[in-house]
């Protein structure tokens, strides 16, 4: 059966800043200007980066690749829906077991055509038993895929998955050549709207039109340059003194600022983009649940929202799911800073008080060690001591998180509950940074994989929710808007999407020279 999955609703669908229209920001029209060079200071970057897809993990890498110089199969547009990017269609079995997809025609920046061989030896590189991919999870469930043709695909999969063609969108799962792989991941040969032309890790990385691009409604830009800028100043003053066009990661306190210069524009997105402070429950004392409630409860939410988002964002209830998400569920009991709540789970845990060291650092979100002054402000009360370890930005991905067993972090979210919490929470997962090991939501989160009634699945989602928030090892204070500024002299399109950041990392594809 054709398996259709156009099911965001209203209430998904992100909505520009009005700092965009305040500030003149030309209307999206329906014919792109063609030209110019987009310059991009960005976040994220490392000099430890590479163009294999199974190691992304920030902003400048994500950009660069996945929304620049490769595609995946399939793509979440910005009314929330799913559409083919290299996958022309697709069709489930009954049981959503088996699914058959149909390729486009392509060809690979090296004149190769695309084809099914891409696909498999793509997918593989993240499905092999010593393979690291934070991608793994996903294509974990495959258990065979067969060639038809060169043009057609089946993929069968172990159980029964709703949100498989959702899953192949995730931007570690780029296409690359089967015939050259390793040199393609070596030299970005991929089927993008833009050649790979210029690759500094961390620093630079440049690309030029892919005059051969098997799309004629993306690419309207005749280059496009990413520039590394991790310092938050640095990539204001860069887009205010013209040496950049957009850049990412605006902090909240600094909209309002940039509001009033008449050369750009804020575009803000309500996303399900949160920021959280992971414990890992292998560690003392977070391998304690009591311990773990307890810093739950002596973080005070609003006073971050209102104080280092600057009503950017909302409170959030210590699970990931977010209010963009269809099986959000609102009516669980808010978590809310109570001290004494904080002082009996304490007790409970044998303890009259206690000291913790959290590490913090710009690098994980904007604001993140004015958080962790807020927090330890706020846990005192309830008598814990916050030690902040103030970490450097530059290697804090690779040095602190999942390293250190308290930390900042952010997470921009995931546009179906499988793949946020397959990603991050279930047991033995890479990503998982609380390391976090609860039987009943493993088992539960395989049940709502395979229950195709909705009303069922959704309540299988408010119980892992539940549990999340109850038992797992990750506070989770608040969500975040994707808040983003940019140029007078760009053209948006109508919607901007709120599935990542950088218009769902899209903005080279989709944006234009007004």
């Amino acid at each position: 059966m054709s398996f259709e999955l156009n099911r965001r609703r209203a209430l998904q669908l992100g909505a520009v800043g009005a700092g965009a229209l305040a500030a003149g920001v030309k209307p999206a029209s329906a014919e792109k200007k063609q030209g110019g060079n987009l310059r991009v200071g960005i976040s994220g970057g490392n000099t430890v980066d590479n163009l294999d897809g199974a190691t992304h993990t920030d902003a400048f890498m994500q950009l660069l690749c996945s929304g620049t110089i490769f595609d995946c199969l399939t793509e979440v547009k910005a009314d929330g829906s799913l559409g083919g990017e290299l996958a022309e269609s697709w069709e489930a079995s009954a049981d959503a077991s088996t699914w058959t997809f149909k390729l486009r025609e392509a060809e690979f920046h090296n004149g190769k055509s695309f084809g099914a061989d891409d696909v498999i030896a793509s997918l593989n590189h993240h499905r092999g038993e010593k393979s690291k991919s934070a991608a793994k999870p996903i294509v974990q469930p495959i258990e065979e895929m067969t060639k038809l043709d060169d043009r057609t695909i089946r993929f069968t999969l172990k159980n029964g998955n709703a949100d498989f063609p959702y899953l192949l969108s995730d931007y570690h799962l780029l296409m690359y050549p089967a015939e050259g792989f390793d040199e393609a991941i070596e030299k970005g040969i991929g089927t993008g709207a833009y050649t790979l032309t210029d690759f500094e890790p961390g620093v630079r990385a440049s690309g030029e039109k892919n005059r051969n691009d098997y799309r004629d409604d993306r690419g309207h830009f005749d280059s496009v340059e990413y520039v590394g800028i991790n310092d938050t100043a640095a990539r204001i003053n860069a887009l205010v003194t013209g040496e950049v066009d957009v850049i990412n990661k605006i902090e909240p306190k600094t909209v309002r600022l940039l509001e009033r210069n008449k050369g750009v524009f804020v575009f803000e997105v309500t996303g399900n983009q949160h920021y959280t402070f992971p414990m890992d429950t292998r560690a003392r004392p977070y391998e304690d649940n009591n311990v773990r409630l307890a810093m739950k409860h002596a973080i005070d939410r609003q006073a971050l929202v209102d104080k280092v988002l600057y009503g950017h964002g909302a409170v959030a209830n210590d699970h990931p799911i977010g209010p963009a998400n269809q099986y959000y569920a609102p009516d669980l009991d808010q978590h809310s800073y109570d001290p004494d709540k904080a002082k009996f789970y304490l007790k409970q845990a044998g303890m009259d008080s206690l000291t913790v060291k959290l590490s913090v650092s710009d690098a994980a979100f904007p604001g993140a060690v004015d958080a962790g002054v807020l927090y330890q402000e706020a846990a005192a009360a309830g008598g814990v001591t916050i030690d902040l370890v103030r970490e450097p930005k530059d290697g804090y991905w690779s040095n602190v998180w999942m390293k250190k067993p308290f930390c900042a972090c952010y997470w921009s979210g995931r546009a179906t509950e499988d793949w946020m919490f397959n990603t991050a929470y279930e047991a033995g997962v890479p990503w998982n940074d609380a390391f976090w090991n609860n039987k009943k939501f493993n088992d539960l989160l395989l049940q709502a994989r395979v229950e195709l009634d909705s009303d069922k699945r959704g309540a299988l989602y408010r119980e892992m929710q539940d549990l999340v928030r109850t038992d797992g090892g990750t506070v989770i204070p608040m969500y975040a808007n994707y808040i983003d500024a940019a140029s007078t002299k760009l053209q948006q399109p109508e919607q901007v999407s709120n599935a990542w950041q950088m218009d769902g990392l899209r903005i080279a594809e989709r944006w234009s020279f007004a």
